[in-house]
């Protein structure tokens, strides 16, 4: 199966209540992000995807991610066949497993429905969010790739060496833009105060070497290796060392960090970042 190709850098995108995000889409297509994700738990309908597509003229749409928990696969593959007819090649369905105990058995069910579907939302047009090895592993065999979020560099070899050569790896990178460590720790933390507490990423914490003090504490440490801050010289060389590691691609998601609004901080780093 071939990689999907995404480019080096995409940007997750925030919805917003009034509509301006898809002014920014258009924005951030114009700076050269090479790909649009939007938040899976932002995902309220999915028509908030075809919106995003209309919107923009080239760049790949990625719901990061479509939670297969709430939306049915006759839903993902409608909007598939939709979205095909308009703008052929720019949808990639983002999925995640659903929140149980056994996620996997219930996501290769789904899996096998979009397979099935009309049109059939193919391997090669979808990509999982994965953490652990099995995830990974049903990532290689029955999509495009993987997405991962909140890892080290360590760990995108690891997830690398288990995907393989031929399948997409992306990083989901939450960045800081600003030198200031204490404000910019704060505000790395913000979204990191919930996911600590999601059965998975605390798994996922543990496997890559974070101790429970860490995890529950959201130590320097953890927020240091997890989340990319400081200057866009900075930042620019954390993508890259992802890259390096094995990631295809970064997607940068810049939360609004009391000195600059997300968008902001995406113009001020566009122009630094590979291409």
């Amino acid at each position: 199966m071939s990689k999907l190709d995404l480019g080096p850098v995409g940007i997750t995108l925030r919805i917003s209540a009034d509509g301006r995000h898809l002014d920014e889409a258009a924005a951030l297509e114009g700076l050269g992000y090479s790909a649009i994700w939007l938040r899976g738990g932002q995902i309220d309908s999915l028509s908030r995807i075809t919106e995003v597509v209309t919107a923009t003229t080239a760049v790949p749409v990625v719901p990061g991610i479509i939670p297969v928990d709430v939306y049915a696969p006759g839903d993902v593959t409608r909007l598939y066949g939709d979205l095909q007819a308009r703008a052929p090649g720019r949808f990639i369905a983002g999925l995640g497993g659903p929140q149980v105990p056994r996620p996997l058995q219930p996501l290769n069910d789904y899996l096998d429905q979009l397979d099935r579907g009309e049109p059939p939302v193919a391997p090669s047009r979808r990509i999982l969010a994965a953490l652990g090895p099995r995830k990974l592993e049903l990532a290689r065999e029955r999509a495009a790739g993987a997405v991962l979020l909140l890892v080290t560099p360590d760990y995108t070899r690891t997830a690398r060496r288990i995907l393989g050569a031929q399948a997409t790896l992306v990083i989901s990178q939450t960045a800081v833009l600003d030198t200031d460590a204490a404000r910019a720790r704060e505000a790395a933390r913000s979204p990191l105060r919930f996911l600590a507490g999601v059965a998975g990423y605390r798994a996922s914490f543990t496997r890559m070497g974070f101790t429970a003090s860490d995890i529950d504490n959201l130590s320097d440490e953890l927020v240091d290796q997890l989340v990319a801050w400081g200057s866009a010289g900075t930042i620019t060389a954390r993508v890259n060392e992802y890259l390096q590691a094995g990631a295809d691609q970064v997607v940068l998601t810049m939360p609004d960090n009391g000195r600059y609004p997300a968008i902001d901080s995406a113009r001020q780093l566009a122009s630094r970042l590979p291409v």
